[in-house]
């Protein structure tokens, strides 16, 4: 056995497979994987790793597993999915997953291959567990998926206790204890025991509390845009693979763009933090249907043409059309009088934490600091909305303020 001292959990035990598992090249990757990518611009202590959170998933697992009476191979495949359960991220985590999937087809969780073809593959024959069905449970299949990748999973109550810790927000402080200890199995479904209605809406509140303020900031969405653009223009060159990229961690991809001539100057900014400015940030009901469902070949049609207009270069205008508001943690189940009941339709909570997440939500435009009013403009113009309400203006008339002057941006 091993034991790991953890800054969320106190002290990790690894054991059986996970000591083995825990030395493949694979999982070690994930030191050089930051759990928040680009967030760390706004929050400087945000420097945790996809490692030390695989480590807390892996521990919450154990307990659960516990709590549920799962002995034997079954725990053993349950506990080294929780371990592996991150080893496809690509580099700055989910920053340029939907991008890399445009060219792979793969998203972080589809680890048949990575699995059953590297060292980890080898580990777990060792252990006599199959690579196969331990990717399946990372995918979220069968019963015992869920654990792993559910709205109940082990997952989201480390990463949103770990991120609050490391950002030092208190918004993701949730009691994961009495979680992962209230957790049964109801004619195969993960649900939280009799009287924990309450407990399942403080995981909803934690997840919406943290969104506009971490992973959604609006610093953190421009470095975002910004990294995925370049990774966009990087991809174009001859030699590079998305393939590749998927492999590499956040030092090589950076790596990669300070070398590419496309790509060196996002590396300079990134590496001095010089992020470009909003434009225009517009509220859902001002954005067109047809705007918020636009694929990625017209919003870079747009944003060449207003670069044209403007007389930048293509690369120095962004246009960030975020998904449509969601609420996964509202489809969890919880039993209430001896029924399985969906959280959404048991509280009341749901709905005002759905009509604030539509308020929240915003379509941005991206731009250099001396541009951002006459991109503002053309851009408004160009995607047909309200452009006095669309753009992000000073107190002073005329004026367009720049992101840490609006609202007092984190830094």
């Amino acid at each position: 056995m091993t034991t790991i001292k953890d800054s969320v959990h106190d002290h990790i035990e690894l054991e059986g497979v996970a000591t083995d598992l825990v030395d493949t090249p694979q999982v070690q990757r994930l030191r050089r994987i930051a759990q928040l990518g680009t967030v760390k611009l706004v929050y400087p202590s945000a420097n945790h790793t996809r490692f030390e959170h695989s480590l807390g998933v892996y521990h919450l697992a154990s307990h659960a597993l516990e709590q549920l009476s799962v002995e034997g191979v079954q725990a053993e495949r349950v506990r080294a999915a929780a371990l592996l359960h991150d080893v496809g991220h690509a580099p700055f985590s989910h920053n340029v997953e939907e991008l890399l999937h445009q060219y792979t087809g793969l998203y972080h969780d589809d680890v048949n291959g990575l699995i059953a073809n590297t060292e980890v593959g080898d580990v777990l024959a060792d252990h006599g567990l199959d690579p196969d069905r331990v990717a399946n449970l990372i995918a979220g299949e069968g019963q015992y998926g869920q654990l792993v990748s559910g709205e109940l999973d082990v997952d989201r109550m480390d990463y949103l206790v770990r991120d609050a810790h490391h950002t030092g927000v208190p918004y993701g402080t949730i009691d994961h204890e009495r979680l992962v200890r209230e957790l049964t199995f109801v004619d195969g479904e993960l649900v939280l025991d009799e009287g924990n209605v309450q407990t399942a809406e403080s995981l909803l509140l934690a997840r919406a509390l943290m969104n506009p303020t971490v992973y959604t900031h609006p610093v953190a969405r421009i470095s975002k845009a910004m990294l995925r653009r370049a990774t966009e223009r990087l991809l174009d060159s001859p030699d590079i693979e998305a393939g590749a990229v998927r492999r590499m961690d956040d030092y090589d991809l950076v790596s990669a763009m300070r070398m590419n001539d496309g790509t060196a100057g996002f590396a300079r900014r990134y590496d001095s933090r010089d992020l470009y400015k909003r434009a225009v940030w517009a509220e859902y009901h001002d954005v067109p249907d047809s705007l918020r469902t636009a694929d990625p070949k017209e919003l870079r049609a747009v944003e060449a043409d207003v670069a044209e207009r403007c007389e930048l270069d293509t690369s120095e205008v962004i246009v960030d059309v975020p998904p449509e508001p969601s609420m996964k943690e509202s489809t969890s189940k919880v039993l209430v009088n001896g029924d399985v009941r969906r959280l959404e339709d048991q509280s009341p909570l749901v709905t005002a934490l759905r009509t604030a997440q539509r308020e929240q939500w915003r379509l941005g435009v991206y731009t250099v600091a001396d541009a951002t009013d006459r991109v503002g403009r053309a851009a408004a113009e160009r995607l047909g909305l309200d452009i006095e309400g669309a753009l992000v203006a000073d107190v002073t008339p005329g004026v367009t303020a720049t992101l840490d002057e609006f609202e007092g941006a984190s830094r």
